[in-house]
């Protein structure tokens, strides 16, 4: 239990720690989001817990694929932030990520690579 809580506290401090840094310098912030943070301690939780390599190689791999389909939102989410408000921007975000994904997963199937 008290590694479940370690894995806990310090994922979240580091979502923590990004918001903080954002909220002083939207560039430093953006760039330390951009990092695969979360993605690297992921890894490091998966070999802690003594996960198959096959496993862990997999994580990395289908990252790369899933982060694809997400670009779109990054650059929708300035551009209706002014004009529809904060809530309505990110359910539009979700939307569009959501069609992203499975039109790239559609097309990703044709190459061979099983996304769904």
């Amino acid at each position: 239990m008290a590694w479940i809580i370690t894995k806990y506290l310090l994922t979240a401090g580091m979502v923590v720690f990004i918001s903080e840094i954002a909220k002083r310098s939207d560039r430093l912030g953006g760039f330390i989001a951009a990092l695969p943070l979360m993605t690297l301690l992921t890894l490091v939780w998966l070999y802690v817990e003594k996960q198959p390599e096959d496993k862990i190689s997999n994580h990395a791999y289908y990252t790369f694929w899933y982060v694809i389909p997400t670009l779109p939102m990054f650059l929708l989410f300035p551009y209706l932030l002014p004009k529809i408000g904060f809530w309505m921007t990110i359910g539009m975000c979700i939307v569009t990520t959501v069609i992203c994904f499975g039109l790239f997963a559609l097309l990703m199937k044709g190459f061979g690579i099983n996304l769904l």
